[in-house]
Order: structure tokens, then C-alpha cells, then sequence
């Protein structure tokens, strides 16, 4: 994700809801209302107006290690910018190799030494679920903070996903101490135990687009297990998971369990990977950096390793779907979170008895989608992270035109100022084109034509990827066809991005390594030990 948070087929109802199918339809407010001198639909924008200021100010900037916030050994700092506009929000601390020494230090004494291993598994569960509550207190300034230094509507982050934070931290409390072995029988006059221990020092790296849910996903297993971690943020987004760090301490969270450094891939990201006293490394971000991070691993202590990587995965409507329910399904499934996401169903494949009358549907919901300051109520479509991410998309948009792609809208960015792009639709796209094999991530919706489902399914599997697929169909035997035929992690059957803690979250293929969320994610930080003992006249065996 990479990733990824939001349910499709229910109503968000609260900050409290659960992460059961929360519903896209939350982003269709207002979207048919006008909102003149504030924001405007793409089609007719001709500027971006002047972004509003976050009711949030940023007051942690500075690296965690140890339980205290602390500068960066060289005393560099890096800026962190509001992609609204491009300028400055704050100076962050750049930790390199050296403050990621000091931060395996402290997480190495916090388990070898600390009573986070040693305390029982319901006060660590209690702890998790403080922190959760800590969470739900202060769910708007958290999530003001995550717009602000990503550029997801406000709506989208403080209705659904920090709630998905407090839920997920939830989950894992609930599981803490419920992890145990097994007593196996042997064939001979021997006890033995099958005991699940904590693997130690847990190195994660997390992406810009999902920052706070992905620090979930790695943060609430680890610590339910009884690891210690040294996180690292990805440089674009820093800010939240500093914030939130200082609410975990607020909980309990014992000094030197959970450290977090801001800095850059080359650096201190390498400098996790390589770290020959991390046990576990987990990292979520591109299959080309994802091989990086695996081959460090592999060079230093040959360290266990969790990937969740890229995706180009197939949303497939067939001839029979209800087209409006499927248009808006394929709609959200690309647009949302400004279509950085490594699940996004970037690969529309459209049945070609419905392909004309989808196209023209298509075309419709995108020119209707609201583009805009994403702290402004009924805005569905932010800025991207950086410069470097626009400019990304914006070639990938060019070389569509030049491969013979149709440009049906959109196409360029929206407004002048900011990283704001039009919502693009691609049409007479080809399984070779550049536009139908990279991976994007951005706002641009490519359409393909097919004619039945052996095709569809041979082409859907036709790319080096395998995260997830969405399939649109009233035919229960075709579900259950693609459900099984397509070499996938997650396939969503008239829905798409339905997220439950307890639902395993990874891919095939390039996609990554491993799974995340639900009980799967316990057994990335956990070691098996096998204990055998002698037993003298045994009652039984």
C-alpha cells in the first residue's frame, strides 16, 4: 500500500467505526454542489486557490530514540513540504547511519535488558489499547497533521483512516495475550513444547501515502509479540508517526521500545537494512527499492525479511455487472488517495459488449470529480505527495498519448500551483503500452477491451505483479472462476480496498513477500522454538 486503506460498501459512521467495509460513498459529498471561489472541478479549474492554513501546528520534529526526542547526530535537518503548494512546514531532524546505531542501542538494551519482553501479555495489551484511546482523543489535530504533510482530504483521514488506527492498535491488544505453543506428542518417552518467542529488534520502513496505516500494520503486531522497534519514515511524510510516537510514551510505551528515525532511503534506510543487530525487518514501498532492501538484509545477518511492494492490478467488469455500480467502483478504485496506492485497480479491463457505454460513464464520474485544498469539505481529489511524483505521472501520461493510447480526459495538472494533476482517463489501451505495464501511481485510469474470460484472465496475469484484482460480475460461477484463476493476494469480488485488521494484506510474484494484518502478521514477529525433554516413567505419552 504501496497501500491503502478504505472499505467500499458500507457508510463510515463515526471516528469509532470499525474497519468493516467503510464506505467510498463518503467521498462523493458535495460532489454535485458548487463551491465557487473554493475549489472547482477539474474539467474548468483554472487555478488552485491559495491553500487555507491546518488548524494543527507541528511540534514534534526531532528524531525518537531512547524515549526522548533528540536531534540528529550530524545536527542536519530536511525540510518536509506542504505538497498544496510546495513550500516548507517544518525542519525535520535527518538521521543517518550513526542515529540509527544509537536507535538499535536503545532497542537492543529495551529487550535484552527492559521489561517490555518480560511484562505479562495483558499489560502490554493494555498499553496498545491506552495508546488507542490516546489515538481516538486526538483523532482531528492527527489527522490535520497526515493532510497537511500528504495532501489526502481531511475527510478521508480523520473519518476513516485514524479511526483505522485506533482499530488496528485494538486488534492487536486483543491478540497480545492470546500467543502461545503447542505441547506435540512424540513417538518416544520425550516432553515437548513448541514455544512462539519474540524475535527481537524489529527494523520497519514505511511509505509516504499511507503513513499512519501502515505504521499500524507493522507497530501493532510487533509490540503485541513483545519486540522492540526502530521505525523509519519515509522522508516526504515524517510528521504524523512523530506525533503519534509521543502519544505511545503518553501510554506507557517503556523507553527505548519503539524508536523513530526521519531520514532518506540511501542513508538511514540502508543503514536499517544492513544493521547487523536488527533481527526482523519489514518495509513497504517499490519492488525496486524493495530488492535493495532485501539484498542489505541478505549481506548483513541474513535478517528475515516482510515486503509489501508494488502493483498493477486488473479491475475486470464484465458484460453482465449493473455499468453505473461499475463505473463508480473502477472510479474509486483508481482515483482515490489521488491514485497512490499499490492496489489501485490501475488496469480497467471492460467487456467489450458494455466497453463503449462504460467509457462514456467513465468520462462522466471523472470530469465530476472535485479536485481541490484537501482541507475543504467535500474534496475528493488532493494534491500529489512531491514534485517528483507529478512529474512522474505526468510522463507516464505523455508516453500514453505517444504509445496510441486515446486521451479521453484530463491529462495535465490542475491549477498552477501545487502538484494537483486532472483526473486522466485512457482509452484503446494495449496489454504493451508503458501506461498498461508500470506502475503509475497516480491519477490516470487506463480502459482495455476484451472478449471473453480466458482472455481476461490470461491477460490480468500477465504482468510481473500479483498484489490484488477486482473483479465486477452478477454471475457467482464467473466470481468464482476469476477468484481462483487470478495469481493474486487479495481479490475483491463487487467491492474493492476492503480493509479488516483481520484480513491478510500482501502479494504474489514481484507484490512482495509475506502477509500483513490479521494473524499472519503475528508470525513475521515471532521465532519457533522446539524444547524437548526426556520424560522417566510416564504416566502417558
Amino acid at each position: 500500500m504501496a497501500a491503502r486503506w478504505i472499505g467500499s460498501s458500507l457508510l463510515s459512521r463515526s471516528r469509532s467505526a470499525s474497519s468493516r467495509a467503510l464506505a467510498y460513498s463518503l467521498f462523493r459529498k458535495g460532489i454535485d454542489g458548487s463551491a465557487s471561489g473554493v475549489f472547482r472541478r477539474f474539467s474548468i479549474a483554472a487555478a488552485i486557490e491559495e491553500p487555507i492554513s491546518p488548524p494543527v501546528q507541528v511540534k514534534y520534529s526531532q528524531l525518537l530514540i531512547n524515549g526522548k526526542f533528540v536531534d540528529s547526530a550530524s545536527g542536519k535537518t530536511f525540510p518536509t513540504l506542504d505538497p498544496r503548494s510546495g513550500e516548507v512546514i517544518a525542519q525535520v531532524a535527518e538521521g543517518d547511519a550513526e542515529d540509527v546505531n544509537r536507535a538499535v542501542t536503545a532497542a537492543r538494551k529495551a529487550f535484552d535488558e527492559g521489561p517490555w519482553p518480560r511484562m505479562t501479555a495483558y499489560e502490554r495489551s493494555r498499553i496498545l489499547n491506552r495508546f488507542a484511546d490516546l489515538i481516538e482523543k486526538h483523532n482531528d489535530e492527527i489527522a490535520a497533521l497526515e493532510t497537511w504533510d500528504n495532501g489526502k482530504p481531511f475527510e478521508q483521514a480523520s473519518q476513516i483512516e485514524i479511526p483505522m488506527l485506533a482499530r488496528l492498535m485494538r486488534y492487536y491488544a486483543g491478540w497480545a495475550d492470546k500467543i502461545h505453543g503447542l505441547v506435540v506428542p512424540a513417538d518416544g518417552p520425550h516432553h515437548v513444547q513448541v514455544l512462539h518467542e519474540p524475535i527481537g529488534v524489529a527494523g520497519q520502513i514505511i511509505p509516504w501515502n499511507f503513513p499512519l496505516l501502515m505504521y499500524a500494520w507493522k507497530v501493532g503486531p510487533a509490540l503485541a509479540c513483545g519486540n522492540t522497534i526502530v521505525l523509519k519514515t519515509a522522508e516526504q511524510t515524517p510528521l504524523s508517526a512523530l506525533y503519534v510516537s509521543k502519544l505511545f510514551l503518553e501510554a506507557g510505551l517503556p523507553e527505548g521500545v519503539l524508536n523513530v528515525i526521519s531520514g532518506f532511503g540511501p542513508t538511514a534506510g540502508a543503514a536499517l537494512a544492513s544493521h547487523m543487530d536488527v533481527d526482523k525487518l519489514a518495509f513497504t514501498g517499490s519492488t525496486s527499492t524493495g530488492k535493495i532492501v532485501l539484498e542489505l538484509a541478505a549481506r548483513s545477518n541474513l535478517k528475515p525479511v516482510t515486503l509489501e511492494l508494488g502493483g498493477k492490478s486488473p479491475m475486470i467488469v464484465m458484460d453482465d455487472a449493473d455499468i453505473d455500480q461499475a463505473v463508480e467502483l473502477a472510479h474509486f478504485a483508481l482515483f482515490f488517495n489521488q491514485g497512490q496506492c499499490c492496489c489501485a485497480g490501475s488496469r480497467t479491463f471492460v467487456h467489450e459488449r458494455v466497453y463503449d457505454e462504460f467509457i462514456e460513464k467513465a468520462k462522466a464520474r471523472a470530469i465530476k470529480r472535485v479536485v481541490g485544498d484537501p482541507f475543504i469539505k467535500g474534496v475528493e481529489q488532493g494534491p500529489q505527495i512531491d514534485e517528483e511524483q507529478f512529474s512522474k505521472i505526468l510522463h507516464y501520461i505523455k508516453s500514453g498519448v505517444e504509445d496510441g493510447a486515446t486521451l479521453v480526459t484530463g491529462g495535465t495538472r490542475a491549477g498552477t500551483k501545487g502538484y494537483y494533476i486532472q483526473p486522466t482517463i485512457f482509452t484503446d489501451v494495449q496489454d504493451g503500452m508503458k501506461i498498461a505495464q508500470e506502475e503509475i501511481f497516480g491519477p490516470v485510469q487506463s480502459i482495455l477491451k476484451f472478449k471473453d474470460l480466458n482472455e481476461v484472465i490470461q491477460r490480468s496475469n500477465k504482468t510481473r505483479y500479483g498484489l490484488a484484482a477486482g473483479v465486477f460480475t452478477n454471475n457467482l460461477h464467473t466470481a468464482n472462476t476469476l477468484m481462483r484463476a487470478l495469481r493474486v493476494g487479495s481479490v475483491w469480488i463487487n467491492c474493492f480496498d476492503v480493509f479488516d485488521a483481520a484480513i491478510p494484506f500482501g502479494g504474489y510474484k514481484m507484490s512482495g513477500q509475506g502477509r500483513e494484518k490479521g494473524i499472519d502478521s503475528l508470525k513475521n514477529y515471532l521465532q519457533i522454538k522446539a524444547v524437548v525433554t526426556p520424560l522417566n516413567n510416564p504416566a502417558w505419552l
